[in-house]
């Protein structure tokens, strides 16, 4: 199930960045990205970290065996709710299996939300980028170093307007999206 990995388009992120999820959000990746986000299944960031790694390699930008993982932040009480950032748990288990590879790979986490971003279930493409709009903020500590390619890591991408807001930030701290790698493909 996670061995594949898909280019998908979505909205607002083309021309950014290619986006490449490992699956289709439905069935039984659905039920274990819901079970490690939301049912408290941390148990799981390994596998799921793991995942993400075996497709690191095959994406543009990642040629020279060196890899800057950016996790898409999550809001501090949604985090605080969830026992802790689940995406830069899952990006410091890329990055650990990417270096049992022999991968010079780290995590940047490089990116915070504004407190009033919205919760962004039931909202729509437009609705997700007005709500993300100037507020995907660079972290002073975290960032890879200015002219750096990153890999943005998510759990799922629907509309494409969290990847755009998290690539434009990044490129106004000097950083490059390679790629977007994402879990899983809504829609």
């Amino acid at each position: 199930m996670w061995d594949s990995l898909t280019e998908v388009a979505r909205g607002p992120t083309t021309g950014l960045a290619p986006v490449y999820a490992l699956a289709a959000y439905r069935g039984v990746a659905r039920r274990l990205v819901l079970a490690y986000k939301e049912r408290g299944r941390r148990d799981l960031a390994p596998a799921l970290g793991a995942a993400l790694a075996r497709a690191v390699p095959s994406l543009p930008g990642t040629s020279d065996g060196a890899a800057w993982l950016v996790p898409v932040p999550s809001k501090a009480s949604v985090s605080r709710m969830r026992g802790g950032a689940h995406m830069g748990r899952l990006a410091r288990w890329c990055a650990r299996e990417l270096g049992e590879r022999g991968w010079r790979a780290a995590v940047a986490p490089a990116l915070r939300l504004d407190p009033r971003v919205r919760d962004a279930v039931g909202l729509g493409g437009r609705e997700r980028a007005a709500n993300l709009a100037g507020k995907v903020r660079l972290r002073e500590r975290g960032q890879a170093p200015p002219g750096s390619g990153v890999i943005l890591l998510d759990d799922v991408i629907t509309s494409g307007a969290t990847a755009a807001a998290c690539v434009r930030a990044l490129a106004l701290g000097g950083m490059h999206v390679a790629a977007v790698l994402t879990l899983t493909a809504a829609g």
